[in-house]
């Protein structure tokens, strides 16, 4: 039978045609995020929101758009609309198409509730990369969000957005036309090459024995583990509440099995015991020999958090960080598997696990992520909370000098009392052992 990558690949070739220059394949990660939006019932992608500060008076807006579009152009994601077409995931690719939108803050809302909104009411026909404006007087700064469309970047492209785009500001337009050309159709075929060389790598990952490995490891899981209580949100609430902490850094910081097990003392404050939660994660990279294209390649891995943590049985290892750390090594063995032939493997297995995350991790190192310069002016990035959440919840680590630790949950599954036990249990399995509260 044949694996759902190259079946993808098959229906690919017999839509596009001689078309591939315009419709273009897309990954096992991009596939993901096209399913979760067809089965939204508002049809809502997944944005990727940075939202930065500036000093009033440091964006010339016609200049950022105009940067913001040569950095699209240079970027086929970036100007590539995804789409299904006779049920086929693929990218569009289309001129270059970055609006400037300046929302209007109504009669008693903030910059940020202004900014939020516009975010939220975000059009899935439109460009994949958008920019938002709102004047903050009282502080005397700009609010800038930009924003993308999360089936055409990771976690890996934004830092190369932000430094190009901080770059392109300060370009003079004076490229030639033929030489954009020329540059554009370069970094074209070097996309195409790029996907086609991970279809390529999760074509070969979908072996029988990588679907009984992932089968047998996620037969455990339910389509969600149940909430303690049902949650409702308050009257005038946002959709999501959020906690942060800051903690200091030891031992080079936090492993990533270790940062697994937080996640599962989290989901054992909310879930219960006895429960097998499934945590999803990015992993990956670009395919070897390819480009380092912007674009969306990191696989979404599901770690089955057993919250019993006592046998050593349970399929997320219940014996503690030794055993998760083991099994977490297992699953990197099998990453390349894409999370939609992973989820058939499971159910295929009998699982009743539709393919839902009860919690996401995502970790960051802080040196890897540079600030937004314009002009010469370094933005501050903020955080605005308060968006909806695609899932319970979910967990953002930045390792560091310290560690900045962040949890946004969803206030109609999970109340803002247990969601705030979690975050403690979360936080207080993070700190060195001199600092732990018992």
């Amino acid at each position: 039978m044949l694996s759902i990558t190259s079946q993808y690949l098959a229906r690919y070739r017999r839509l596009t045609g001689d078309r591939s220059d315009t419709l273009l394949p897309v990954t096992g990660a991009q596939r993901r995020f096209l399913l979760v939006r067809s089965l939204d019932p508002a049809g809502r992608p997944d944005v990727v929101p940075m939202f930065f500060a500036f000093p009033t008076g440091t964006i010339d807006p016609e200049r950022l758009r105009a940067a913001a579009s040569r950095l699209a152009a240079r970027h086929t994601a970036l100007r590539s609309r995804p789409t299904v077409l006779r049920g086929t995931p693929v990218l569009s690719v289309a001129d270059p198409d970055v609006p400037v939108t300046r929302p209007a803050v109504a009669p008693g809302e903030s910059p940020t509730d202004a900014l939020r909104r516009a975010v939220d009411t975000w059009d899935a026909q439109g460009p994949p990369l958008r920019l938002f404006l709102v004047p903050d007087e009282e502080r005397r700064e700009e609010l800038l969000a930009v924003v993308l469309d999360h089936a055409v970047c990771d976690g890996r492209s934004l830092a190369r957005i932000v430094d190009e785009l901080g770059a392109a500001y300060g370009e003079e337009a004076t490229t030639e036309p033929h030489a954009a050309v020329a540059q554009t159709e370069t970094e074209l075929t070097a996309y195409r090459d790029a996907v086609l060389r991970q279809l390529d790598a999760e074509e070969r990952a979908e072996t029988p024995e990588a679907a009984a490995y992932w089968a047998q490891r996620l037969h455990a899981l339910h389509a969600h583990a149940s909430a303690p209580r049902p949650a409702r949100v308050p009257e005038g609430a946002r959709p999501s509440g959020a906690a942060q902490a800051r903690l200091p850094a030891h031992d080079g910081g936090v492993s990533f099995p270790g940062l697994l097990d937080a996640c599962r003392s989290a989901a054992r404050e909310l879930y219960g015991p006895d429960r097998a939660v499934p945590l999803g994660y990015p992993w990956g990279g670009r395919p070897a020999g390819a480009e380092p294209v912007v674009g969306c390649f990191l696989n979404t891995l599901v770690f089955p958090a057993d919250t019993g943590r006592g046998t050593g049985h349970a399929p997320g290892g219940g014996a503690g960080p030794e055993a998760t750390a083991d099994a977490w090594w297992d699953d990197l063995d099998r990453a390349d598997v894409p999370f939609d032939a992973v989820v058939t493997a499971a159910r295929a297995a009998g699982s009743a696990w539709t393919g839902g995350l009860d919690g996401l991790l995502t970790v960051d190192d802080d040196s890897r992520r540079p600030p937004l310069v314009l002009a010469g002016v370094e933005g501050r990035e903020v955080h605005i909370d308060g968006r909806p959440v695609r899932g319970p919840f979910a967990v953002s680590v930045t390792q560091g000098a310290e560690i900045r630790l962040r949890m946004v949950w969803d206030r109609a599954v999970l109340d803002d009392e247990s969601a705030h036990r979690a975050f403690d249990a979360l936080t207080d399995a993070l700190r060195p052992p001199e600092h732990t509260v018992r």
